[in-house]
């Protein structure tokens, strides 16, 4: 009794209706123009496709327009916006005259769609010689490119759904390449009130930790317009109904309950192992042996068939397979009416591929070395007498690598790098060359693609690095470029070699003290020479070199020499970075206006010269520019334009990407205009350092929200990752203590702030970041003091004012010997000074009120978050002093601040501040008077604790045993609502229970 598989309309939707339920709601909200997107996840077979059509279904029966495209797994490199290409491939030839128009009117679209024009590109130039245009003018294209194909996606989506709803379907998002997740990431945070429902599925036990896919994931559901969805394996129930479902007759129970428990929820496996065998005795304990034991039953060329198949690893013409297979057409047909009759491969769009991912991978897995060779071969064979077709030589290079036909996949893969890069997807066009230099050997010098040499491979390779947030290997492929230089190489094109090395080492502050003599090397070979593009660009390069040392004349000189060489021969984006430079010079001179001008000039000459780099580079210096002066509005809008201008141009995860989206967080944690979550979190780029880096904004807005879990889990990343950049020390070190004082470690907070300044300082020495991490340990110092003398612990007290002393000193120093960014210490800087001096006052005895009062003050320019902080120390002050009325104004209005921005540390503090001075905060319930709460044992009790005896001394002392003491000591924490001994003890200091220690 075969049990075969009847999928599609023919089979009921078995459970789902919560899920189908979200997912028609979702259709509606967009068809009242409430842009949505879906992420629907699950793992492989779990029935994310059959619940899309469901939904398809709906759609249509409710006049949407739905379109489907699937990702495809094809190696590393990928294939640029292929769903894309798929789904938007019916809007083409579409009949409707809407449709017709908003496509004809968007030539854009002929990068995906063939049948609609393209504007013809330039093709690139990638020369290297002295005069010669030698920097590729392909950036700008990719660039310029890919923003006009994202673009025209969203406004042919937005045109047409005027008309009609538009549901877009993408499916298998964890095999998508690097530009097709930038596009879905651009059309999704642009949802806005279009007639659009985007859907995506993945499987999401394919997203493991580094996969591409699951940042991106992370930073998508916190947007609004997302939902994600969550497909589970059937309970025991639904997985019931669904094998009942499947049975072409009743099966015995106990084979029905061997099959729901075997299948695991999973419906696809629950249908394999029902057609696998008649009467699912010894089924296979594996799912590949279940698969192909199922495939077994099929006739020799419908198996031949389907090995054919499985090496696509796509869709398949009727053509291509009998080309590959080698069979007759009749022989063929029969095959493939086998292979379509028993499920094995669906027919979509004309083209045949297997029904479920899992099933292709088993049959693809069982093949022997040679066949798979013999057939790879076959089908490089076919694509390369194909000239036609969108990722040709991306698949000609993936079939001719399988069949160990390097020649052939050398050329493809160099041609597949070019499309790519066309496309705007530099991270694709680094897999290409990656697999390109990693066969360069392997081919004779005759088979190699005319025009290219290793050199030019590893340049291209390092730009693209830099490009995809992966600096490390930008590094190593530029350095790997030195060391090829030929001898007999022009000193110009030599010269630009040395200078993307330098260019590379910038990236990070652990590799900085390699990058002024490398950019002297190649200053050497062109300071003779005349006015050249590479000797601008060299120039430009050390420039900023020079300005990052401090030798700020000497950058000078270089950035104006490198302003007039430019232009002396035309080269506007040298040009454009040098004028950058000197807009951050004068910066440094205190001249304001004259840099905001020098910057605003290089942002249109970059732009206008398609440089998205340098222009990345402008936006992010004319935002730090406001940022030094404590103009955060102006700040935060121009940080979050360069974010935006890097997401747009596929520039998200370059170095002056990265450095907007950080500084973006950071200023927004200062203003207290905190995310739901991490809508700007990073999505897991190829570099691990790049990740760490964009966590340094993160991990204060964990612990300010009190996700110590989390926080600690990205402190302890960030320490691993501390030599790799300043950033990543001093958040290290400031997000550590500021999470140990929170949890009442105050010894721990001062001590991890003495050690983290003492190990930046071996590379950093008195950067100003240090005057902010130092009064964070000063505060920790004085807490630490302050507890101590409680306990009446001398020798801890004078431990914490050594330690609080010596931070003091180097803020000092810093102050005094450190150069700020803008030539003078700005509002932050001053603000903190200040903070450093408040909290030092702290560490002898009570703190200065005044000083705190100034502090708060100085944090008014917009830092409202600290500015809180700052009134519960000024309170703390306050009340120390017996101020209480003008504590109780402070209190309130921190407390306010942490109950609007749920910032639970700060909000507990400032409550259990307000107890134990019995302050009432609006809308809280007025604080108990403890003072006759306790009993003359129990005070009696607190007195030896405070003097810092044990329960078993504080027994002896008192003829009592040490169960009674801890029964004592009990009572009274709970009847003053402390959880720690010390907290009790300060809590009836408070309140004037007990007698003070002399310091």
């Amino acid at each position: 009794m075969p049990h075969v598989p009847r999928l599609g309309s023919g089979i009921p939707l078995v459970g789902r209706v919560d899920e189908l339920a979200r997912l028609r709601a979702a259709v509606d909200r967009a068809r009242r123009a409430e842009a949505a997107a879906v992420l629907l996840a699950g793992d492989a077979g779990v029935g994310k496709t059959r619940l899309v059509t469901e939904l398809g279904g709906h759609a249509e029966s409710q006049g949407a327009l739905v379109l489907t495209g699937r990702c495809l797994d094809v190696g590393e490199g990928g294939l640029p916006y292929l769903p894309f290409a798929e789904a938007l491939a019916p809007l083409a030839t579409s009949g409707d005259d809407p449709v017709a128009r908003a496509v004809r009117a968007r030539p854009a679209l002929g990068r995906l769609l063939p049948l609609v024009p393209e504007a013809p590109a330039a093709a690139p130039d990638f020369a290297m010689a002295g005069d010669v245009d030698v920097r590729p003018r392909l950036r700008a294209e990719v660039d310029l490119g890919q923003l006009q194909l994202f673009d025209a996606v969203l406004g042919v989506l937005s045109e047409i759904s005027e008309h009609r709803p538009v549901v877009l379907v993408l499916e298998d998002l964890h095999w998508a390449d690097g530009s097709t997740r930038n596009l879905v990431s651009f059309l999704i945070s642009r949802l806005r009130a279009q007639r659009v429902l985007m859907v995506g599925t993945y499987r999401e036990e394919d997203v493991y930790r580094r996969h591409p896919l699951r940042g991106l994931l992370v930073e998508l559901v916190r947007l609004p317009a997302v939902e994600r969805v969550e497909l589970r394996p059937f309970g025991e129930a639904d997985a019931r109904a669904f094998v009942e479902a499947l049975a072409e007759k009743p099966l015995p129970p106990d084979v029905l309950a061997d099959m729901v428990a075997r299948s695991e929820g999973n419906p696809f496996f629950a249908e394999e192992l029902l057609a696998s065998s008649d009467d699912c005795d010894d089924l296979p304990a594996g799912l590949a042996e279940v698969l192909l034991a199922r495939l077994e039953r099929l006739g020799q060329d419908t198996r031949r068939v389907l090995r054919v198949v499985a090496v696509a690893g796509e869709g398949v013409a009727h053509a291509a397979l009998a080309e590959v297979s080698g069979l007759g057409e009749l022989e063929l047909d029969e095959a493939l009416r086998e292979a379509v009759q028993h499920h094995a491969l669906v027919i979509e769009r004309g083209f045949y591929q297997f029904r479920h991912a899992l099933l292709q991978e088993a049959v693809y897995a069982d093949l022997l070395p040679g066949e798979r060779t013999r057939m790879h071969a076959a089908y490089a064979t076919r694509v390369r007498t194909n000239p036609q077709g969108r990722g040709r030589e991306a698949k000609l290079a993936y079939h001719s690598l399988r069949s160990k036909d390097f020649p052939t996949a050398l050329t493809a893969l160099v041609q597949a790098a070019d499309e790519a890069a066309r496309l705007g997807a530099p991270g694709t066009a680094l897999r290409h060359l990656e697999q390109a230099l990693e066969i360069w050997d392997a081919v004779p010098d005759s088979a190699r693609p005319e025009g290219y040499g290793e050199l030019k491979l590893l340049m291209e390779a390092s730009h693209y690095a830099g490009a995809s947030g992966d600096p490390e290997r930008a590094i190593a492929f530029a350095r790997s470029a030195a060391e090829a230089l030929p001898p007999d190489l022009d000193r110009g094109s030599a010269a630009m070699v040395w200078r993307r090395l330098a260019e590379s080492l910038l990236s990070l502050d652990g590799s900085f003290d390699e990058a002024p003599p490398t950019i002297e090397r190649a200053w050497e070979l062109v300071a003779d020479a005349g006015p050249s593009r590479a000797r601008a660009w060299v120039l430009a390069t050390r420039a900023q070199i020079q300005r990052a040392e401090l030798r700020l004349e000497d950058a000078r000189w270089s950035a104006e020499n490198a302003v007039a060489d430019a232009r002396t021969v035309g080269i506007g984006d040298a040009e454009a970075s040098a004028l950058v430079t000197l807009g951050a010079l004068a910066d440094s001179d205190g001249k304001v206006d004259q840099a905001r001008q020098r910057l605003v000039e290089g942002v249109a000459k970059a732009r206008s010269t398609g440089a998205l780099h340098v222009e990345l580079r402008a936006m992010y210096y004319l935002a730090l520019s406001h940022d030094d002066q404590g103009e955060l509005d102006q700040a935060l809008r121009l940080y979050r334009s360069g974010a935006d201008r890097a997401e747009e141009t596929g520039l998200a995860w370059s170095a002056f990407g990265l450095n907007s989206r950080l500084r973006y967080v950071s200023v927004r944690y200062l203003v207290g205009d905190w995310p739901d979550d991490a809508v700007e979190r990073p999505r897991s780029p190829v570099s691990s350092t790049v990740t760490t880096i964009m966590n340094t904004a993160w991990v204060h807005l964990m612990v300010a929200r009190g996700r110590f879990a989390e926080a600690e889990r990205l402190v302890a990343d960030l320490r691993a990752h501390w030599r790799s950049d300043l950033w990543i020390a001093m958040a290290a070190t400031a997000s550590g203590s500021e999470l140990a004082y929170w949890q009442g470690e105050y010894e721990r907070a001062a001590r991890l702030v003495r050690d983290g300044v003492a190990r930046f300082d071996e590379f950093y020495p008195r950067a100003l970041g240090g005057i902010r991490i130092c009064a964070l340990g000063l505060e920790a110092a004085a807490a630490w003091a302050t507890e101590a003398r409680l306990r009446g612990d001398t020798a801890a007290v004078a431990e914490a004012g050594e330690l609080g002393a010596a931070l003091l000193a180097h803020v000092r120093d810093c102050v005094e010997h450190g150069t700020p960014r803008s030539g003078t210490i700005g509002p932050e800087g001053q603000a903190w000074l200040l903070r450093a001096e408040a909290a030092a006052s702290g560490l002898a005895g009570p703190a200065d009120a005044s000083l705190w009062a100034k502090v708060v003050e100085a944090f008014g320019y917009g830092a409202v978050y600290e500015q809180a902080i700052c009134r519960l120390r000024h309170a703390e002050a306050l009340l120390a002093a017996g101020d209480t009325a003008p504590a109780a104004q402070e209190l309130g209005e921190a407390h306010a601040f942490a109950e609007r921005l749920e910032a639970g540390p700060l909000r507990t503090a400032v409550r259990d501040l307000a107890r134990r001075a019995r302050v009432e905060l609006p809308g809280l319930a007025p604080a108990r008077d403890v003072v006759d709460l306790l009993t003359e044992r129990e005070r009696a009790v607190l007195e030896r604790v405070a003097l810092g005896r044990t329960n078993r001394q504080v027994g002896e002392e008192l003829y009592i045993s040490e169960k009674t003491v801890s029964v004592h000591l009990s009572r009274a924490m709970a009847k003053l609502g402390a959880s720690r001994r010390a907290e009790a003890v300060a809590i009836a200091y408070d309140r004037g229970l007990l007698a003070r220690a002399a310091p």
